[in-house]
């Protein structure tokens, strides 16, 4: 299930909505995401969707272990230095 992309401003407006929903909410600022609100209430997961959501989040983690964030910040502040060159 993709996450719906929404502002901090409209994150903070719509809270309820969001809190009331089963989807998945990326709070961004700016165009970076700054969180994700993930439902757990709502209908109830069957083991089998828990098991896949597990091994989701495992394959998540696996993939990001050898991911270094100062590296990966200012390999897209750099990328969006050349954009903005790019289209002037």
């Amino acid at each position: 299930m993709a996450a719906l992309k929404v502002g901090v401003r409209e994150f903070r407006e719509r809270i309820a909505t969001f809190l009331e929903s089963d989807t998945p909410v990326a709070v961004t600022r700016r165009g970076e995401t700054l969180g994700v609100y993930v439902p757990t209430r709502g209908k109830r997961r069957t083991a089998a969707e828990l098991s896949e959501l597990k091994a989701a989040a495992d394959r998540l983690a696996e993939a990001l272990s050898d991911v270094d964030e100062g590296e990966l910040v200012a390999e897209f502040k750099q990328m969006r230095r050349r954009g903005k060159t790019a289209s002037r």
